[in-house]
């Protein structure tokens, strides 16, 4: 589902955060530029792109002007993924920035934020403006110049 231009970012549904005591909120970001990196586990492309560009994303941004938040959203194989094997997973693959377990209701396999964010799979990557628009809606691999020169065109946005 592709989102309009400047759309704000709907609020994210998360039954639990790793790497932070925080209940974080898209709202609480405002003046910062949001990566979120939406990916399971189990998911191979999640392993061998996904996880390793949030990664050097965290690494070169100040905190203080780019956040990256990672959203653990779970539609297949829900019992291998809980959050006992998500934070061995988080261990083992050193993700230091904060991961929320994304929301899921009742029978429905779709989680909630997953849903809202009309995620067609993982990894997806979503930029979120200073002002809390989605800038950025992207499902699987991105080149990571393409990446970074739009992480850069929004945090210029903010100092013009």
């Amino acid at each position: 589902m592709p989102f309009p231009s400047y759309q704000y970012a709907p609020a994210w549904e998360i039954d639990q955060w790793i790497n932070t005591r925080d209940e974080l909120t898209v709202e609480s970001f405002r003046g910062r530029v949001v990566v979120l990196h939406a990916f399971q586990m189990l998911c191979p492309a999640c392993v061998s792109h996904g996880i390793s560009q949030a990664k050097a994303i965290h690494n070169a941004f100040p905190l203080d002007k780019l956040r990256v938040i990672g959203l653990h959203t779970v539609f297949e194989h829900h019992e291998a993924m809980g959050p006992v094997s998500l934070k061995a997973f988080i261990q083992e693959y050193r993700i230091p920035f904060p991961v929320g377990i994304d929301r899921r209701q009742g029978d429905d396999p779709i989680p909630l934020t997953m849903r809202a964010y009309g995620l067609q799979g993982t990894p997806s990557l979503i930029l979120i403006d200073q002002k809390g628009h989605i800038r950025l809606h992207h499902f699987g691999q991105l080149d990571d110049l393409h990446v970074g020169a739009t992480i850069g065109q929004l945090l210029t946005e903010g100092t013009a």
